[in-house]
């Protein structure tokens, strides 16, 4: 991910989930909203302490930062994403982990149409 499309800003995120949409399954759970800047798309990952320490929350970050560069040709444009970590998703391996995104996207209606 290029450092122009993280979300690092405590104000961008409060945006996010307040006036934004959410959409869940049992793995993920995706906060979106409309951008006013022109990037493709920004991007948050949380994880919570809850999920486990430091090492199990930065690599579940990672992947799910690794799972968004190799589909961001997918994700719709001019939208600031945040997307939460839960406890299951630990336990997942990288394909899994990949289809339950895919899966909580188009949930949320994320997916550009393929062509």
């Amino acid at each position: 991910m290029h450092r122009k499309l993280r979300l690092k800003n405590r104000n961008d995120f409060s945006r996010i989930y307040r006036h934004g949409k959410s959409f869940a399954n049992g793995q993920f759970v995706v906060y979106w909203s409309r951008q006013v800047n022109a990037e493709p798309f920004r991007l948050g990952v949380s994880a919570s302490k809850k999920i486990g320490n430091a090492v199990v929350r930065n690599r579940m970050r990672r992947m799910v930062k690794e799972i968004v560069r190799l589909r961001k040709e997918q994700i719709a444009e001019k939208i600031d994403l945040i997307i939460i970590v839960r406890k299951p998703a630990i336990q997942m391996r990288m394909k899994e982990l990949d289809k339950s995104m895919v899966h909580v996207l188009k949930r949320a209606g994320l997916l550009k149409a393929p062509k």
